[in-house]
């Protein structure tokens, strides 16, 4: 089942087993449960600390594994946990073999102390960047805690639960058979709701910080690198960010990150927070920002009622995938209508569905999709198609694609409970289509993350922040950066560039300007 090479790698990191673990394997004589008795018996090969037994895992699903041990943990994966999600399994065997887990003591006190009993179960597909993240969190919750359990369900392989959940975005969690969350979700978030005095307590905290030099607002690429130039400049740096990584964590394959042949988002996403974390800096996540104002020091306001005070402010949160703003697409948002098709297209095998937007990433999500799906229909609202010439030829080979240009989306259509069709209006006839389908994957770009900063900075048309050639907004000691401002284009390292330089402005703005100066020019 395993190759070699990973049975090397898999073999040091089972050599941090500190207790024996056991792998129950339910299986029957499918090929898939076949490959998860093959996986179970490589693994167990590999420490004498791990063991394979042939049980009932879990009886409502076949093939499936559950990973125990000496504290009664339960970690169950229904389906075979490879690509994205075999991480996620080599931790559950080496958190519920005593591994320690890298939390904070106070999140293991929480989780510990969580009271009544919590049954998790993540729906994912193998081929989603978002879902080990939450299925990891989850399984560490089960780890410390035998009140809660959590089993991942590779969506692809039990269709019928998910036709019957009605299930058509990953990660997709159920508490206690209840819907609990849809999406990407930190453990700090889940804590939140688990806990309703997580939040005040995380408000309590932030507000007591000391006022900081340099404030990054956003953990992306932009925000990642200002704050590592800002603190080698030895400033005291902070960074505020809703989820770390921002964009970045939901890309798949990334080849023109110079220096860097091929990596994959997720991947990028976790050595940037690495590499701030070893610097002297000051990571809040899991938090947003509501408001900024001038009070003497800049006082940036959160979502949860606390308020951090900074003598520069540095933005750089980034953009989220630009809605069609069109009847419907709320309503079946997760439900048919998805942002990121390498996340949900597993969802859709078999079935027709509809990339809206014409450009390079939706060409490159038609060509993926097409691989999986039935059809899919290319809907791209101008008169050709914007992707890369490489891009259009591979796409007008596949014989599932259809490319329709001068389309204007109008309506997404369902029948209350998800997604049926789409409406759209030909531009040159004015002539209404409808097309039948299960899916619509959006695809048209990316809108700024401004809208609390209105009336506070200048921005443009388009809602991006406006910077000059050191990062400064029209605010004197705020600075922006990254795919927020009206930088010409939205690339990662152009990001990571435009981060240092609103960072070195920063720190120019401080060494010419007085503790006094600053606070009366912010005033």
């Amino acid at each position: 089942m395993l190759d070699t090479n990973l049975k090397n790698q898999l073999q040091t990191y089972l050599q941090n087993l500190k207790s024996p673990v056991e792998l129950i394997v339910s299986a029957d004589a499918s090929p898939k449960a076949q490959e998860l008795v093959h996986l179970a018996e490589d693994i167990a090969s590999l420490s004498a600390l791990v063991s394979v037994k042939s049980g009932t895992a879990n009886p409502l699903r076949t093939p499936s594994m559950q990973v125990t041990g000496i504290r009664g943990t339960s970690i169950s994966f229904a389906g075979l946990p490879m690509g994205h999600e075999f991480t996620s399994l080599v931790l559950a065997l080496l958190h519920t073999g005593g591994h320690p887990l890298k939390l904070s003591e106070e999140q293991i006190a929480q989780i510990r102390d969580l009271p009544g009993e919590y049954r998790f179960e993540t729906y994912v597909s193998l081929s989603c960047q978002n879902c080990p993240d939450v299925v990891q969190a989850l399984n560490m919750m089960a780890a410390i805690n035998p009140n809660i359990t959590n089993v991942m369900i590779d969506g692809a392989l039990f269709q019928d639960e998910v036709t019957e959940r009605n299930i058509m975005a990953v990660p997709s969690v159920y508490l206690n058979g209840e819907l609990f969350a849809q999406g990407r979700i930190t453990l700090a978030e889940i804590l939140n709701r688990l806990d309703s005095g997580a939040e005040a307590r995380q408000a309590e905290a932030l507000a007591d910080k000391e006022a900081f030099e340099v404030l990054v607002v956003g953990g992306g690429p932009a925000g990642a690198s200002a704050a590592i130039y800002a603190a080698r400049k030895g400033l005291r740096t902070g960074v505020l960010a809703d989820k770390f990584g921002g964009q970045v964590s939901e890309t798949v394959g990334i080849e023109n990150f110079i220096s860097v042949k091929a990596t994959e988002g997720p991947k990028l996403v976790a050595n940037l927070e690495a590499h701030v974390r070893d610097y002297d800096v000051d990571v809040m996540n899991n938090n947003k920002a509501v408001a900024l104002r001038k009070n003497g020091l800049f006082e940036l306001e959160l979502a949860n009622g606390a308020v951090l005070k900074s003598r520069t402010v540095l933005l750089a949160t980034g953009a989220r995938w630009r809605e069609m703003n069109v009847p419907g697409e709320k309503e079946y948002r997760g439900k048919g209508v998805a942002y990121c098709p390498h996340c949900d297209g597993p969802l859709f095998k078999g079935k027709k569905v509809a990339v809206i937007g014409g450009g390079n990433s939706g060409i490159e999500a038609a060509i993926d999709l097409a691989n999986i799906v039935e059809h899919v229909t290319v809907l791209e609202f101008d008169a050709k198609l914007r992707a890369d010439e490489v891009l259009q030829r591979k796409a007008k080979s596949m014989g599932n694609i259809t490319i329709i240009t001068q389309a204007m989306t109008t309506e997404v259509v369902g029948n209350g409970k998800q997604v049926t069709g789409l409406n759209y209006t030909d531009r040159v006839s004015g002539d209404s289509h409808h097309v039948e389908l299960a899916g619509i994957f959006v695809q048209i770009g990316l809108v700024p993350n401004t809208e609390w900063l209105k009336g506070t900075v200048d921005l443009t048309p388009r809602g991006e922040i406006i910077v000059d050639g050191q990062g400064q907004t029209s605010l004197p000691g705020v600075f922006a950066a990254g795919d927020v401002t009206n930088s010409a284009y939205k690339q990662i390292i152009i990001a990571m560039g435009s981060g240092a330089t609103a960072s070195l402005g920063a720190f120019d703005y401080l060494i010419r300007h007085s503790e006094e100066e600053v606070t009366e020019v912010a005033a």
